[in-house]
């Protein structure tokens, strides 16, 4: 095991991977997919085991893709790297089922666990070590996120689209509004109760922060970086393998 932060639980990182990529297009899921030479997954995976405070990775894969071969391409031999057929239909469902699977295991309910989307190959561990400095001291949690810098436009919503055309209703301040990134960072059992509940109640959560915040708990926000945008059109596909090329681990 790594070094990790003694003044704080242990951490752990979680990836769920049961999502299709659809927009992106291709055979394979888009975490599977080749880029710059390797699966997008494996850059997320190399981050989190060169990173010295994560003690262990977890993969939550769709059940039909357990036993892909591609999977042989994406293990490690300096830290335990599970995967876990705990894909479900939605992002929440699966991080909902590999967090129970992590308790299930063993691993005590007050560790801090780090749910990163896989579709974020730029992240560093010069970033995942800034968030758990940050956040594991404070026993709240938290995310990586950026301070929103483009001008913010409110379509309205009761306005008819011409093609890909909308009305602006407003103009919001930017002030105050950021854009949230991964990982998010929070203790085991907590989150997977907030979770659990917000599937429960069919609430409208896109990320684990706002599980949380929906069960009281207000995040902490740290400044993530530019690099470690969310792949998820074409575009972005061929700007990240561009980057990876050029400089790979720069926070």
């Amino acid at each position: 095991m790594g070094s990790g932060n003694q003044s704080i639980s242990q951490c752990h990182a979680l990836l769920p991977t049961g999502g299709t990529g659809s927009r992106l297009g291709g055979d394979l899921p888009k975490q599977f997919q080749e880029l710059a030479g390797r699966p997008m997954l494996a850059y997320a995976i190399e981050a989190f085991c060169q990173t010295p405070e994560i003690q262990s990775v977890w993969v939550g894969v769709s059940p039909v893709f357990i036993d892909n071969p591609i999977l042989d391409r994406l293990v490690v031999n300096n830290k335990p790297l599970h995967f876990l057929p705990t894909g479900g239909l939605t992002r929440q469902e699966t991080v909902r089922n590999s967090l129970a699977a992590m308790l299930n295991s063993g691993i005590p309910e007050a560790d801090w666990v780090l749910v990163h989307d896989a579709a974020r190959p730029g992240i560093s561990p010069e970033l995942i070590r800034k968030l758990i400095n940050a956040v594991g001291p404070s026993g709240v949690g938290g995310l990586l996120a950026l301070p929103v810098a483009d001008t913010i436009k409110l379509a309205d919503l009761n306005s008819t689209l011409a093609g890909s055309y909308a009305h602006v209703e407003k103009t919001i301040s930017r002030h105050h509004l950021w854009q949230a990134q991964t990982p998010q960072m929070f203790t085991l059992k907590k989150l997977h109760d907030a979770i659990d509940d917000c599937i429960r109640l069919e609430a409208d959560v896109t990320d684990e922060a706002s599980a949380m915040e929906l069960a009281g708990i207000k995040p902490l926000l740290i400044e993530g970086a530019i690099r470690n945008f969310k792949v998820t059109h074409p575009a972005d596909w061929e700007l990240m393998q561009s980057l990876i090329q050029l400089t790979p681990y720069q926070s």
